[in-house]
């Protein structure tokens, strides 16, 4: 039964839930609370670590951070339809398309503008001061995907919602997107182990991603993509490597093992003076 449910787990969690909202759009909060929910019985009930599902105090902070940015996302939507009014071209988004096919287009272009901030927050110091907040975590789990500094929140947001506002995306199908986002986050970070087989080409899921937050310095500057590798293929920095089980050990920022870990100091960290230490050097599996 484990097994199979290993191998079924990350489709049947997007696709399930997306799905419910479709046919439900107006039942998103719901369905993102119950999405949660099962994130969290699945890791109790097939963890990756189990060590990772045990908090580290940082279970207050981490819903701190999911409860500011998901207000922040509220925020944007309610004035969302004042910015296509004011910004939108004429024409362009596809209103009479199935909704499935808008949100498919909107989470297609979305990525792509995550994807390159995200990227870019990896490149330029002041963006990886606001972005480096996440990049803290001592442990994987779903609602750590929402563990952000709320102004790199804001500029991720915009990032990937701006170019979709000029094209005059309808708030319905921004409301879809944004439960998509949330429903990716939780299996993007996950602590379930869920087998990808072929998929892990495609999908930007917990087994990619989790080489993402490697603390060796540049060595996880790799899988960036938010839903697709796509664009990782194009920037040239896809990686995975079979057969490599990445454990507390591997996570985090290597120059900054003392990184703050309560929420004010979180908010406060990249306004400050820092002082970096030495990395740790890449394990000779990974190299």
């Amino acid at each position: 039964m484990k097994r199979l449910v290993s191998w079924m787990y990350a489709p049947a969690f997007l696709l399930g839930f997306v799905g419910w909202g479709l046919c439900q759009p107006r039942w998103l909060l719901l369905i993102f609370a119950t999405a949660v929910a099962v994130s969290f019985l699945a890791e109790q009930w097939l963890p990756y670590e189990r060590q990772w599902n045990r908090s580290l105090g940082d279970r207050r902070r981490d819903t701190l951070h999911a409860l500011v940015n998901e207000s922040l996302n509220v925020l944007g939507l309610l004035v969302l339809p004042g910015l296509t009014a004011l910004l939108a071209l004429e024409g362009i988004w596809p209103r009479g398309w199935p909704l499935w096919q808008q949100l498919l287009m909107a989470i297609f272009v979305a990525d792509a503008g995550i994807t390159l901030m995200h990227y870019a927050s990896h490149r330029i110091a002041l963006l990886w001061r606001l972005h480096a907040v996440h990049h803290s975590v001592q442990r994987l789990y779903g609602f750590n995907g929402l563990m952000k500094h709320p102004l790199h929140q804001m500029l991720e947001a915009t990032a990937g919602l701006l170019p979709l506002v000029l094209m005059g995306i309808s708030l319905e199908v921004a409301q879809l997107l944004a439960l998509a986002i949330a429903i990716q986050l939780l299996l993007q970070h996950s602590n379930v182990d869920m087998r990808l087989g072929p998929l892990r080409w495609v999908f930007a899921w917990a087994p990619v991603h989790r080489f993402h937050h490697m603390k060796y310095g540049r060595a996880g500057d790799v899988n960036f993509g938010l839903f697709f590798n796509l664009w990782d293929w194009l920037l040239g920095t896809a990686f995975y490597r079979d057969g490599y089980r990445m454990g507390s050990q591997d996570l985090g920022i290597g120059s900054r093992p003392d990184f703050p870990v309560a929420y004010a100091a979180q908010l406060r960290d990249p306004f400050m003076s820092v002082r970096s230490t030495k990395e740790p050097p890449l394990p000779d599996d990974l190299r």
